[in-house]
């Protein structure tokens, strides 16, 4: 009580003798935004530092933290905590706080040390999100209208994802605690990101602003890859433990709301372009699982003749799945699959390409491992491990378009909502390669992390 008595004084005499940064009076700093989007940041683990809870909760440096319960803090907790952090916030004007400056690189105008080490530069999202709050950015889901495209690479063998604005193909923040990081997805208003933790086997919960980890959901297995609902409603996480199963996270709540059994462990989930059905992949049963959205029910399964790798589809007239596209185990290329009866159609092995030294160490039974439709329907494209090229089909025949080398054993890959550049992760090369899809040329190659695989687009919430 003697704390909180002298932050709510302290708060009161800074409030009343710091402006805003413009003219007006200093803004309320406001409890439901510290508690969602601020508090979690004392949590994350940074490359080369320590996280901010393992001093503070000590009371290093004069900001005492209350302990954390199961790597938590309750609500009386963070009301406690929001008092004692107070003390180093002057309302309405970030770079008078030295919450915000203390922590801050020297150059980019920081104090001049912190016994905590240095956390950020000013454009961080971390840095830009703890100064909305100081701004007086309100409640827990606050939605500011500005929105940015990004391309999100995970990091397999790494604990980070790299944030990639595709206006300029280069790395503008990370995301950081995740570890072993599979698949990534987002909501589709870019409040959140969702990012499975293969280490921890839990959905972890990113907020789009400051990209700092929210909250761990915790699932019934380790996690492979991760899909969303068209609505938002839903997060599918594919179980890669025997018997298999989808978890389904409530992206209100964030909570599991339920676990669908399904023929295998899952490697990959899909949800179709109509959004009627959740499409899992066994890799050691060869079966295909769909599962109707509304129901969370299984419906059907299709058997293959061989492990089943990344999926894509195409679409009927009325917008419905025509085909499924599937890669499979020990075999260079992809299969077509009829999506009403279950039945192959056929297969199109890639050919080899003269001159290029095939690689086979390191394939993990899976010889081609990135499968993507372009954003018209137009395009196939296949990455081969081997060549280290995609494979481009044009669609609906079929038909080979172009080869395009994108580094050694590249693995997914992703287009922007324009279809006018492709992102490739070359897990070979810790790159993720950027192509034209017109004139099927590289446009870039952008260091990544250790061993990017899985990579997504997204439109996120900033500030």
């Amino acid at each position: 009580m003697a704390l909180l008595l002298v932050a709510l004084c302290l708060l009161m005499s800074t409030a009343a003798a710091a402006q805003s940064e413009g003219n007006g009076s200093a803004p309320a700093l406001d409890f439901e935004f510290y508690r969602a989007r601020i508090e979690p940041m004392f949590l994350v683990k940074r490359p080369g530092n320590v996280r901010c809870v393992e001093c503070h909760v000590r009371g290093a440096g004069a900001l005492k933290l209350e302990p954390l319960i199961n790597d938590a803090w309750t609500e009386e907790a963070s009301r406690r905590n929001l008092a004692a952090v107070s003390v180093f916030v002057v309302p309405g004007n970030p770079r008078a706080s030295r919450l915000l400056q203390h922590p801050l690189t020297r150059e980019s105008g920081g104090d001049p040390f912190h016994g905590g080490g240095k956390h950020w530069v000013a454009t961080n999202a971390e840095y830009r999100t703890l100064a909305a709050w100081v701004r007086g950015a309100a409640g827990r889901t606050p939605t500011t209208g500005k929105t940015v495209l990004r391309i999100l690479q995970t990091n397999a063998a790494g604990d980070d994802t790299h944030v990639i604005d595709p206006a300029t193909n280069r790395v503008v923040d990370l995301i950081n605690d995740v570890r072993i990081p599979h698949g990534v997805t987002s909501m589709p208003d870019g409040s959140l990101v969702f990012i499975s933790d293969e280490a921890l086997h839990t959905l972890d919960v990113v907020d789009a602003r400051s990209l700092s980890v929210v909250k761990r959901i915790p699932l019934t297995g380790r996690p492979n890859n991760v899909a969303i609902t068209r609505d938002g409603r839903k997060v599918y996480v594919g179980i890669r433990e025997a018997p298999g199963a989808l978890d389904v996270i409530d992206t209100a709540t964030l909570t599991r709301v339920k676990t669908v059994p399904v023929e295998g462990d899952v490697h990959n989930v899909y949800v179709t372009p109509d959004g009627r059905f959740a499409v899992a992949g066994s890799i050691p049963r060869s079966t295909i699982s769909i599962v109707d959205t509304t129901s969370d029910h299984m419906v059907r399964t299709i058997k293959m003749s061989a492990g089943i790798r990344p999926m894509a589809f195409d679409t009927k007239p009325d917008g419905s799945t025509r085909r499924i596209f599937v890669q499979l185990s020990n075999y260079h290329g992809f299969a077509a699959v009829d999506f009403d009866s279950g039945r192959e159609l056929t297969r199109i092995e890639h050919p080899s390409i003269p001159g290029v030294h095939p690689h086979r160490d390191g394939l993990q039974t899976a010889p081609a491992h990135g499968l993507e439709v372009s954003p018209d329907g137009k395009q196939l494209w296949s990455t081969s491990k081997v060549y280290g090229y995609a494979y481009v089909h044009a669609l609906p025949d079929l038909k080979e378009i172009a080869r395009v080398f994108v580094g050694q054993h590249p693995e997914w890959l992703t287009f922007t909502p324009d279809g006018r550049r492709a992102y490739v992760a070359a897990a070979g090369d810790n790159q993720t390669f950027v192509v034209d899809t017109k004139t099927f040329k590289e446009v870039a190659r952008i260091n990544v992390g250790q061993v990017p695989k899985r990579i997504g687009t997204a439109v996120l919430q900033t500030y």
